[in-house]
């Protein structure tokens, strides 16, 4: 375990900016937070979580995928991919380094998304553990722990002091460059600090919903329950939820004709919209409710069923801060779940 004192942290953003691009959470001017790349002044942001996800380094809201030509029955197909720059995502909480294994199970998975894959090939994540967790965290929910964050570099920070842990080899090969502006330390601060956080996450509001009533193989028992119709009636169909989201990982595919030929590009979409999934025929989920039941069967049951038991969920808690009419997965997961989950 290494170290370097608080006040000395741009130093070691200065030299991980020597041969790679350092992104990390910035403070806007109203008051958010979200993922900048540092330049020499750039402060670190004091907030627990940006408000939109990193996920945008890996999955972004929109991106080109290719550009073509016709003439006649003739296609020229163009590869306009940039070669991707070699980054350091800094400051990444635990909860959304858990995303970025449900993502890599989505676009890792056969056929391997290229673009993705690229991404994360490239990147070294430093996360940091969460010494201030937020009455709308709920990751210990799913087994995630705040105080002890994975990443290729786990990082704590102490009112003076930040200290940091390699995982992977990735994480390693960069604490090596970083020898010059840290210094080897015991981890005694760090243990005390993850008693600390265990201890507050505990007292959280939402630490410890039932999980139990979801999971795979629930399909039969929640499809056609009566409770869906209370729960969505009053969901405006924003899609506010999903953008937020750090797993969501729909999106749609279009082209744009410039004049001078067709660049195909995808952007994010959200099962709440009334044209998700629409076809020629129609649209398979015609109501709000079908849509709203989508999205929350997705997240606690076809996911988990299909991937390990690993729910879809990562206990952020950014749908319960930004939803507009206050509905949110927990509510869901509380109803569902009956008082057993309210204790």
């Amino acid at each position: 375990m290494r170290k370097c004192s608080l006040s000395e942290i741009n130093s070691v953003f200065a030299e991980i900016s020597k041969s790679m691009t350092l992104y990390l959470p910035v403070d806007g001017s109203d008051g958010s937070s979200a993922f900048s790349q540092w330049t020499e002044g750039v402060k670190w942001s004091e907030s627990l979580n940006t408000t939109k996800s990193p996920k945008d380094f890996f999955f972004p809201q929109t991106e080109d995928l290719m550009a073509f030509k016709t003439s006649g029955k003739n296609i020229e197909l163009t590869d306009i991919r940039k070669e991707s720059e070699d980054f350091v995502v800094f400051g990444v909480r635990a909860c959304d380094v858990r995303s970025f294994d449900i993502l890599d199970r989505v676009f890792l998975s056969e056929p391997c998304d290229s673009y993705y894959a690229t991404r994360r090939e490239h990147s070294v994540i430093i996360s940091v553990a969460c010494s201030h967790p937020s009455e709308t965290c709920f990751c210990t929910s799913f087994g995630i722990s705040p105080e002890n964050p994975d990443g290729d570099i786990s990082a704590w920070k102490t009112d003076t002091e930040v200290y940091f842990s390699p995982n992977t080899e990735k994480g390693a090969l960069l604490m090596d460059k970083l020898s010059s502006v840290t210094e080897e330390c015991s981890d005694e601060a760090v243990v005390k600090q993850k008693e600390e956080i265990s201890k507050i996450c505990s007292r959280l509001p939402n630490s410890k919903v039932d999980t139990n009533t979801f999971g795979g193989g629930k399909t039969a028992e929640l499809f056609d329950s009566p409770l869906w119709d209370k729960l969505s009636e009053a969901c405006l169909g924003c899609g506010t939820c999903t953008f937020v989201c750090p797993t969501c990982q729909c999106y749609d595919i279009k082209d744009f004709n410039t004049g001078n030929g067709v660049i195909r590009y995808r952007c994010w979409d959200s099962c709440m919209y009334s044209e998700f999934t629409k076809m020629a025929h129609g649209n398979n989920r015609l109501t709000q409710k079908e849509r709203f039941r989508q999205r929350f069967m997705h997240k606690l049951v076809y996911f988990p069923e299909n991937n390990d038991g690993i729910f879809g969920c990562v206990g952020c808690g950014r749908c319960l801060a930004k939803c507009p009419i206050s509905m949110n997965i927990v509510k869901v997961m509380k109803k569902f779940g009956g008082e057993k989950s309210e204790k």
